[in-house]
């Protein structure tokens, strides 16, 4: 059996790849990994369930909740909320386990199924592993050790949750929104409501748009992955700027007043900023990723601030920032992680945070954002090659170095294995757009002439 988790849970077409059979197998077994850990030592265990919209989502909510309950854990149900509102749920009311079922920016036909520990932390590797062990031990026979009469689960709904979120993400604001038109993009998604509740109650006037989820529709040409309608509504209403999430809206893409897209490396430059003013930026450091522009990076150091570079993936930008302190991280996609009041990536923290700079500043979002200047990026997949060469390839080697002299400090290479196709991905950022295009084109096709 190939690895059923991966960066961000785990994840397939609902009813095909991911079944109620497996829900209800991977919860047990979630279940008794965290008993024989200790986690539920001297009590009795509580799990926070939650998901996002999708019809899916219906059917694998109840197959989570019966594997839990039947492995004696008591469930609070907390409906349609986003990731990062589960993650927080789970920490704030003590829960020894938290489960979300969303796929996140994917199409309505997947579903996932995404883990959190106690004080709502990603679950370790190796406890993912145990997982998947035990679930496969017990699917090819093994029978559970199950409780009875009063040992099993009990289940009920905690309406509570809404609200509780509501007001953590208004108690971390640090001024006021009066003043300020949003234009809020849901995706059809998990924050349909919240989203608009906290920015309505943060004193913001907001039109809202990809909020009427029906089960069907999340992400179908709205949200961050699709922001044309945003950009449209945005210069229609004359609104100040615009905030898109994702189906669990744990990201959050911008457009300024002017239609122009705000990406996850532009809002981290302006929250760094209003961070270290506020004295939050701990150690004078934002985590970005390998993928975050090099305009970001040089902008960062222009103004006094380090740059830590990691992995692509919002979850070894979190490893960074638990490992060394730091208090603000991200992606270019818009997880941006503020770990002072998030476990995980928040997009509804995030646009209201971006919406308070504006607001306390009187500056534009054009302006705030204007702090960085995003440098020409080509990406070239290069297909059908061995990417295990990447490294270890001197004709490669050399064409990279003849690239690094040409583009000089104001450009950058990077080479990238894809983690699950066989392909290379080349990467290139120059000053000139045309420059930037000729040096990748080149360096793809040395790709394919040494590796494939």
């Amino acid at each position: 059996m190939g690895r059923l988790f991966g960066t961000d849970g785990v994840r397939g077409v609902a009813n095909a790849d991911l079944t109620a059979e497996l829900a209800l197998g991977l919860s047990v077994a979630a279940a008794h990994v965290l008993a024989e850990a200790g986690t539920f030592a001297g009590h009795r265990a509580t799990a926070i369930v939650g998901r996002d919209p999708r019809a899916s989502g219906e059917f694998l909510e109840a197959a989570v909740v019966a594997g839990l309950a039947s492995a004696g854990v008591d469930v609070l149900r907390v409906g349609v909320l986003p990731t990062p509102a589960v993650a927080y749920l789970t920490g704030a009311l003590g829960a020894d386990l938290g489960v979300m079922l969303s796929a996140s920016h994917n199409a309505m036909p997947d579903n996932g199924i995404k883990f959190f520990a106690r004080g709502g932390h990603k679950l370790a590797d190796d406890l993912e592993d145990r997982i998947e062990s035990v679930y496969e031990e017990h699917r090819t026979g093994a029978p559970w050790d199950r409780p009875t009469g009063s040992g099993v689960g009990r289940v009920s709904d905690y309406t509570e949750g809404f609200d509780k979120y509501v007001a953590h993400l208004i108690g971390v604001l640090p001024n006021r929104l009066e003043g300020l038109k949003v234009v809020l993009d849901e995706a059809h998604g998990a924050a349909a409501y919240v989203s608009p509740e906290a920015f309505t109650r943060a004193g913001a006037e907001i039109i809202t748009i990809g909020a009427e989820p029906d089960g069907l529709n999340i992400n179908d040409g709205c949200g961050s992955t699709h922001l044309d309608l945003l950009k449209q509504a945005v210069v229609e209403h004359g609104a100040d700027f615009g905030v898109a999430h994702d189906g669990d809206a744990d990201r959050c893409l911008a457009v300024d007043h002017t239609g122009a897209e705000v990406d996850g490396d532009q809002i981290l430059a302006v929250l760094a900023l209003a961070m270290r003013e506020s004295g939050q930026l701990r150690e004078n450091t934002v985590v970005g990723t390998v993928m975050s522009n090099l305009g970001f990076k040089l902008a960062m150091e222009a103004e006094g601030i380090q740059v830590v570079q990691t992995g692509v993936g919002d979850r070894y930008v979190l490893e960074s920032m638990k490992e060394h302190g730091y208090a603000l991280g991200g992606e270019q996609s818009g997880h941006v992680i503020i770990l002072d009041h998030a476990t995980t990536g928040d997009g509804t923290l995030t646009g209201l945070l971006l919406a308070a700079r504006i607001a306390a500043t009187g500056r534009t979002l054009a302006e705030l954002a204007g702090v960085m200047t995003r440098l020409p990026q080509i990406l070239i997949n290069v297909p059908d090659v061995d990417k295990s060469r990447v490294t270890t390839s001197g004709e490669l080697a050399a064409a990279v170095t003849e690239a690094e002299r040409e583009l000089g400090t104001t450009g950058r290479v990077l080479l990238r294995p894809s983690g699950t196709e066989p392909l290379v991905r080349v990467m290139v950022e120059a000053a000139d757009i045309e420059q930037a295009r000729a040096v990748a084109g080149r360096l793809a096709d040395v790709v394919k002439s040494a590796l494939g």
